[in-house]
């Protein structure tokens, strides 16, 4: 019996330690690592900045955010203030940049469909795919002239159309022209006749769910307006009084510091909760 508990211990206590004491999970957090600096890449390439290194991109947000929290140190005094706002400021670029994104493909949405257009016409011409994808660096949306200017530089080097697609994919980071793209790959890997039936179909799709989307954003605009009015309003008073001496001494004690922090955790989870109720999801990229 004493041998039986004396095994059993040991197993509990190989079981705790075993993620410690072997490194099978170092690769899986290097994995989660890599993952969320390729989407920080794609959010970044959306707004507009694929130029702009991921690993810079944090070192100026970390830069903002010290800025900012000595300059509301040295105008307020309140030390849990000042870290609100160095943490609301470092996350700001973000913000931005998410926005910036957004915005990218709500314009581009009503775009997609006249692509998918052009490209038909090329193709019941008789251009070949890699020859109608490339006529879209004069006749293609302004925003994607650049990349498909790459795809046609990149294809008449090296004469590799898949690998062309996936280099124009990543620098589009767009869902709605990976569904062009890879109907494109399908298009020449297994061939067929009904590729103008599938892109016409796909265009009305498109045009349809953008009407769609544009409909309901437009009625549930008010809903994330009055999320960010709501959010921004106490922070607004807060700052105000905080500019008085006797109340910022107040909310520089640790009473004071832990009201701010808990208004800091609400106003966060309410304005993220209202945001998720206001806003339509997110397409994602499935065939990255």
């Amino acid at each position: 019996m004493t041998l039986a508990l004396g095994c059993l211990l040991a197993a509990g206590l190989l079981l705790v330690a075993s993620p410690f004491l072997w490194p099978a999970r170092e690769p899986v957090a290097v994995a989660a690592r890599a993952g969320v600096q390729t989407r920080m890449r794609s959010r970044l390439t959306q707004a507009g900045f694929g130029g702009v290194p991921v690993s810079v991109f944090i070192a100026v947000s970390l830069a903002v955010g010290l800025a900012s929290a000595a300059l509301a140190q040295a105008l307020l005094g309140v030390q849990a203030l000042a870290a609100v706002a160095g943490l609301a400021a470092a996350v700001f670029p973000s913000l931005l940049v998410s926005w910036r994104a957004r915005a990218r493909r709500r314009a581009n949405r009503t775009v997609w469909p006249d692509v998918v257009d052009h490209l038909v016409s090329a193709v019941r011409s008789g251009l070949a795919l890699p020859d109608s994808v490339s006529s879209l660096a004069q006749s293609g949306p302004a925003a994607g002239r650049v990349a498909f200017s790459a795809f046609e530089r990149e294809y008449r080097a090296t004469g590799n159309f898949a690998h062309c697609i996936d280099e124009l994919k990543a620098s589009l980071s767009d869902p709605i022209a990976d569904r062009i793209l890879e109907t494109l790959r399908m298009a020449r890997d297994v061939g067929g006749s009904d590729l103008t039936i599938v892109l016409r179909s796909l265009a009305a799709w498109l045009r349809q769910d953008a009407a769609i989307r544009s409909e309901v954003e437009a009625r549930q605009s008010w809903i994330v307006n009055s999320a960010r009015l709501g959010v921004a309003a106490p922070w607004i008073v807060l700052l105000l009084l905080a500019s008085r001496p006797e109340a910022a001494l107040a909310y520089n004690t640790p009473a004071g510091g832990l009201v701010i922090l808990g208004g800091l955790a609400v106003s966060a989870v309410a304005y993220r909760v209202m945001v998720r109720l206001g806003r339509l999801p997110e397409e994602r990229r499935w065939f990255r």
